[in-house]
């Protein structure tokens, strides 16, 4: 991951706002997820944002071509995002931007009434995201895998999830 700040950094983050904003699920894709997720795991993906749900199915891709086929490990891919609800793109920014430069960003962004529910929601995804993977019934591992998305890897395992959702 570049180092936050850097030039390589702000490329990588202004190619994620253009994929938001012409983030789109083709309806095959989605089609094809049902034949292997369960009713309860599909809600939580279809409730996710567009962007949320095709940087879900990128990363299970990046996965996919890294030779990783562990269903647990692709639906960690797929749902890390759950959490972030309908969070906008104004919020999205000022979290990554904290991220980059300081909780004092956050703090001010949480301040904006507008942004408070997002902001609260992007802080906290890695756990609510995990907490929709354990209702809809996913497996320890991919519980696990999500509420540590932001940890350092513990394993080689993680080491290839975090370096999936780095690229994408």
């Amino acid at each position: 991951m570049p180092r936050p700040g850097s030039a390589s950094w702000w490329a990588a983050k202004v190619r994620q706002a253009g994929a938001y904003a012409r983030a789109r699920v083709d309806p095959g894709e989605r089609a094809d997820l049902a034949g292997w997720l369960t009713p309860a795991q599909l809600r939580v993906f279809d409730a996710m944002h567009v962007a949320d749900r095709r940087h879900g199915l990128d990363v299970m891709a990046y996965l996919r071509a890294d030779g990783i086929d562990d269903p647990e490990v692709l639906l960690a891919g797929l749902l890390h995002d759950a959490g972030k609800g309908q969070s906008g793109f104004v919020a999205r920014i000022l979290y990554s931007l904290s991220q980059a430069y300081g909780g004092w960003i956050w703090g001010i962004g949480i301040l904006l009434p507008p942004l408070t529910k997002s902001m609260t929601r992007l802080r906290a995804h890695p756990a609510l995201s995990a907490m929709l993977a354990e209702a809809a019934g996913c497996s320890p591992l991919t519980v696990e895998l999500i509420r540590r998305q932001d940890d350092p890897p513990a394993d080689e395992t993680a080491r290839r999830f975090h370096l999936a959702d780095d690229a994408n």
